[in-house]
């Protein structure tokens, strides 16, 4: 099969919802970020064979949102288009699957990635009302219109509420994590240093223009003021501000808070991966090597935050590979929680007898390599574009710090589990 490199990424500063892109559109963010990363590549759109993005909040004026972002980047209307969905793996779906186009020769340069724009989720009216308006379709004159207008009730305007939660157990992602924290003892103080630990690193690498490289302006109409920070990275937070912080989840006994938990983020993120082949007769320098990556399902239940366990370690087995083997180590930040009860069951030799079907632990995960330049807690999570950023970081470092060898690793809704092993070029 074909060997695939990563080219470059590029993704637009990731911003609280709520705040500057409150009156876009999610394909907009996409077109940020799909033009930033042609402009920074030189890449011909022309050249482009197809464009894959994750997405996890539908918009239904924009179901393939893929289609409209890259359109309204530049790239030709006879560039076919997808969007994948995968929660918060939906970019690692994207690019994964761009991946395998090209390893079977459909494909020899894609666009892949993904976006999210949490302050433009859908509200829906309850269902009664739906109802009511599906029906609604069929009146005819001014009787029937009145006849339906002495239906409504009050209640029928009350819009329902969006939430993060698990279809199939109906418990937010929070609580969830609340429970596998307390599981693994993962206390309250090792959560809130951990958090700290992502800010000041983020704004360390905010600092240094580690991030900013990674990044393009985006200005809005009417003022164009130009964006270039991410805006949910704190500084200056301190372990005493974030320990006054009451739990945000299980209120009695819980352990998550604000500062430890991931926050709503609107943003995009896309990655141009070629064939080796291609990027030599091109003349592209590649960044990295896609050498491998997986994707693992978990217990509803219990693990739905453990997908980074799984993952690495069946692609660890797969790869023949070591924890130790890897110089840059980077995982998707979901909660501080999530992150301590990975790396404790990682560390673990009870765990791997009992789950993963190993007589001894994968390894402890080397802090002086991991998650260096801050994580999904500082930084910002948008659904589907967080696994583009944390490719694009991976290489990135690799090349910053002269390492080989790069691990990047997701959890998602569904219990989902995701891996990818880099090698610098």
């Amino acid at each position: 099969m074909k060997k695939v490199v990563l080219i470059d990424g590029c993704r637009t500063p990731f911003l609280r919802s709520g705040t500057d892109y409150m009156d876009l559109m999610s394909y907009q963010l996409g077109q940020f970020a799909i033009n930033g990363l042609i402009t920074k590549t030189g890449i011909d759109p022309k050249m482009v064979d197809q464009v894959i993005m994750g997405a996890v909040i539908p918009n239904m004026q924009t179901p393939n949102v893929a289609r409209e972002a890259a359109l309204t980047a530049g790239v030709p209307n006879t560039t076919p288009c997808h969007t994948v969905s995968q929660a918060c793996i939906s970019a690692n779906r994207a690019i994964s699957n761009g991946c395998l186009e090209i390893m079977s020769g459909q494909a020899d340069i894609i666009i892949a990635g993904g976006l999210d724009h949490t302050s433009d989720a859908p509200i829906q009216y309850p269902r009664k009302m739906r109802k009511k308006l599906f029906r609604a379709q069929k009146l005819r004159g001014l009787g029937d219109s009145l006849k339906f207008l002495t239906t409504l009730r009050f209640s029928d305007f009350i819009p329902e509420k969006p939430k993060v939660a698990e279809y199939s157990t109906n418990r937010v992602m929070g609580a969830d994590c609340d429970i596998m924290a307390a599981r693994f003892r993962v206390s309250r103080e090792e959560q809130d240093e951990f958090a700290v630990r992502s800010h000041q690193l983020a704004h360390k690498a905010h600092e240094n223009g580690h991030l900013p490289e990674e990044m393009t302006e985006v200005a809005l109409p009417p003022k164009f003021k130009p964006i270039k920070r991410d805006n949910g990275v704190r500084g200056d937070t301190s372990f005493e501000k974030v320990k006054k912080l009451r739990p945000a989840f299980d209120r009695k006994f819980g352990t998550l808070t604000a500062a430890n938990s991931s926050f709503l983020t609107d943003g995009a993120a896309a990655v141009l991966i070629m064939s080796e082949e291609k990027a030599k007769e091109l003349g592209f320098t590649p960044k990295a090597e896609i050498v491998d990556f997986t994707f693992t399902g978990q217990s509803l239940e219990d693990e739905l935050l453990l997908g980074p366990t799984y993952a690495v370690s069946k692609l660890l087995e797969k790869t023949g590979m070591s924890l130790e083997d890897f110089d840059v180590i980077e995982f998707h930040e979901a909660f501080a929680g999530q992150i301590m009860a990975n790396l404790k069951a990682l560390a673990s030799d009870e765990f791997a007898q009992k789950h993963l079907g190993r007589e001894k632990a994968v390894g402890q995960v080397n802090m002086d390599k991991f998650n260096l330049w801050g994580g999904s807690l500082s930084i910002g999570h948008p659904f589907g574009a967080t696994g583009a950023r944390l490719m694009n970081t991976t290489a990135n470092r690799l090349k910053k710090e002269g390492g080989t060898y790069g691990l990047l690793a997701a959890c998602a809704a569904g219990a989902h589990g995701h891996a990818m092993i880099l090698k610098s070029v």
